[in-house]
């Protein structure tokens, strides 16, 4: 679809994928490179591109699962132990590798990339929106206002939060800090003010040089407004 400057696209053929990955990689690892892993193979890759020059400024990728059964088969499957996910209502899909362009500063870039989202969630009848939302480094130092204000906040419900997993993971109960907002990532941002909420615990994920924390979206929460002005950028 085409939404003012900027045009969404789903990646087809193989050099497509790759181009989503060299995005990938300049803004997980830097400089040129592709950023690769054994899910890409059962994802669907979006690209969303400048309209006057075709230069992709944002990307990422989503897998569909026709259950909350299945949620164990994705990334965030390989991070969190989500088995108590399994009565959660179906169909649900992945959101992984969101990122924008490093020298890409338009706000207009993430309202875009709901918009292809909200028509991806139509189009497949998608309930719960889940995946990994990033803080940049692996210091939890420059963060914990906004951890702080995850904890107090945002967190999900008991029966519905992912079981430790990983190696090495930070409780969100062990960071000290006053609660804010300004240090919150966009997307996270975004997840947060739909009614989403997060896990109780970070992936420390030194491959990527970041930390992770589970974001769940129940679209039927989403509140009607927002639903509304979502529902107009997928058309």
């Amino acid at each position: 679809m085409t939404k003012g400057r900027y045009v969404v696209r789903v990646a087809v053929t193989r050099a497509e994928v790759r181009r989503a990955q060299r995005l990938r990689h300049l803004c997980f690892r830097g400089g040129p490179g592709v950023d690769a892993d054994r899910f890409d193979d059962l994802c669907e890759h979006v690209v969303i591109e400048r309209a006057r020059d075709g230069r992709a400024v944002a990307c990422f990728r989503v897998m569909h699962m026709a259950s909350a059964r299945e949620a164990g088969r994705g990334y965030a499957g390989a991070q969190y132990d989500l088995r108590g996910w399994a009565g959660q209502a179906g169909p649900v899909s992945e959101l992984g590798r969101f990122c924008l362009h490093p020298q890409v500063m338009d706000a207009d870039v993430l309202r875009v990339a709901w918009g292809a989202l909200a028509r991806i969630a139509v189009d497949r009848g998608v309930r719960v929106l889940f995946g990994c939302s990033s803080f940049e480094g692996v210091d939890i130092a420059p963060h914990a206002a906004a951890l702080v204000a995850l904890r107090e906040k945002y967190l999900g419900p008991t029966d519905l939060r992912p079981g430790v997993m990983a190696r090495e993971v930070v409780h969100l109960a062990d960071v000290a800090g006053t609660p804010a907002m300004a240090g919150m990532p966009p997307l996270l941002r975004s997840y947060l003010g739909m009614g989403g909420w997060v896990g109780d615990h970070l992936v420390v994920d030194r491959d990527l040089g970041s930390l992770h924390v589970f974001t769940a979206l129940d679209l039927a929460v989403i509140p009607a407004r927002r639903a509304q002005a979502l529902m107009a950028l997928a058309e």
